[in-house]
């Protein structure tokens, strides 16, 4: 089954913390103090970032988490908003490349 993924940018990565982990009732199941979250729940995959490139409290892009994925691809949509897709493995690589001190390893 595939997952929402939505992808958001905060400059408050501690507070956005703790603040949607009280939202979705779970702890995030990659975290990178001060730069990324992740939460990976039945439905959603909803990371936060640190970047530079989008303005804090927005949007970074969408996608889906797709175990039938076979590949990272991204694509814009009508809107121009980007959308990825990818397996759960494929989104860990990009995070352990991203911060090789993450060692993150997707359990569901």
């Amino acid at each position: 089954m595939k997952k929402l993924h939505i992808a958001l940018s905060t400059d408050r990565i501690e507070e956005t913390v703790q603040d949607y982990s009280t939202r979705l009732n779970c702890a995030p199941c990659s975290y990178v103090a001060g730069e990324y979250a992740l939460w990976r729940t039945d439905s959603l995959n909803l990371s936060v970032r640190k970047d530079p490139k989008c303005r804090p409290g927005t949007l970074r892009h969408l996608g889906w988490e797709d175990p039938a994925a076979t590949a990272f691809t991204q694509e814009k949509d009508v809107n121009g908003i980007t959308w990825e897709h990818f397996n759960a493995q494929q989104q860990a690589d990009e995070i352990n490349n991203a911060w090789s001190s993450a060692n993150y390893h997707p359990n569901k």
